[in-house]
């Protein structure tokens, strides 16, 4: 599955019963199937990418990763465990995931096409040089303007595709809040914001985000399927844009940010094992 959390610089989480695909018992996959479809999807190595994003956690608070040393790999191995991680989404999975949801999606992952976009996709989220892959697609963006290739507009469909509802900016916004905050409830830092404030602050900065989230999504989408013929990469566009597949993201992408805030949560209360409070 495409997912470019990662090559955005964490800067509304959706209440996950609030999205209006809760599946009744009788219609929601088993366990089973899940594991598979997490599997044939490519979702579970999208989930096991999310701990590379703790990278601008010290960032985010003004602090210098370098000075953690290894105590800084050790607390993130903890936090970001991806077991724990894969049941979060698995338990969440059992409960909100139509069969109906979940069959089309496999049955589209499990083609020939969509096994070789999964291999795709898996290998750029496994790859962590983000701004290597994103120096490269902007350059493979920058030649396909130039040529004057409708795939530009095929992948800006692409990324539209998986996230319909447009949330992924104000997520990753909620995200950083929520960060903040709990570091500043552990002592880590001392915020004189609350908030309300912090969102307030984002929304004023948000038309740039939103573009350079944009753009950022469209190089590493550019860098992800380049070796994919523009025929494959319509084909993905249209299955992408197929209602059950929209319900399919719609859920995912709110499972992967809420299980990104909650363990930013625990990391900005566990760093406090690692260093005595400081004022940004």
């Amino acid at each position: 599955m495409t997912y470019h959390i990662r090559q955005f610089a964490l800067c509304f989480i959706l209440p996950i019963l609030a999205l209006g695909v809760m599946a009744p018992p009788s219609q929601a996959a088993s366990r089973d199937r899940i594991e598979a479809f997490l599997t044939t999807t490519g979702f579970d190595v999208a989930l096991e990418s999310i701990a590379q994003a703790s990278a601008s956690a010290p960032q985010m608070l003004g602090i210098d990763p370098d000075g953690f040393g290894a105590d800084w790999t050790r607390l993130t191995n903890e936090v970001f465990d991806t077991e724990e991680m894969h049941e979060t989404a698995v338990s969440i999975l059992e409960q909100t995931l139509s069969d109906d949801a979940l069959t089309h999606a496999v049955t589209f992952y499990a083609s020939d096409l969509g096994q070789r976009l999964v291999v795709a996709e898996n290998a750029a989220h496994v790859d962590e040089d983000d701004d290597a892959k994103q120096l490269a697609g902007q350059e493979i963006i920058a030649d396909l303007i130039k040529n004057g290739s409708s795939r530009v507009e095929s992948l800006k469909r692409m990324n539209r595709a998986v996230d319909a509802s447009g949330t992924s900016l104000r997520a990753l916004q909620e995200i950083q809040v929520r960060f903040l905050l709990a570091a500043s409830a552990s002592g880590i830092i001392e915020l004189q914001l609350d908030g309300d404030e912090l969102r307030a602050m984002m929304r004023r900065n948000e038309t740039d985000m939103r573009r350079s989230l944009q753009l950022s999504a469209l190089a590493n989408a550019a860098y992800t399927y380049q070796d994919f013929p523009d025929s494959d990469v319509d084909a993905y566009v249209n299955a992408l844009e197929q209602p059950l597949m929209q319900e399919v993201y719609e859920l995912l992408n709110a499972i992967q940010y809420e299980i990104m805030a909650m363990r930013f949560e625990v990391l900005a209360a566990r760093m406090a094992e690692l260093r005595p409070a400081q004022d940004i």
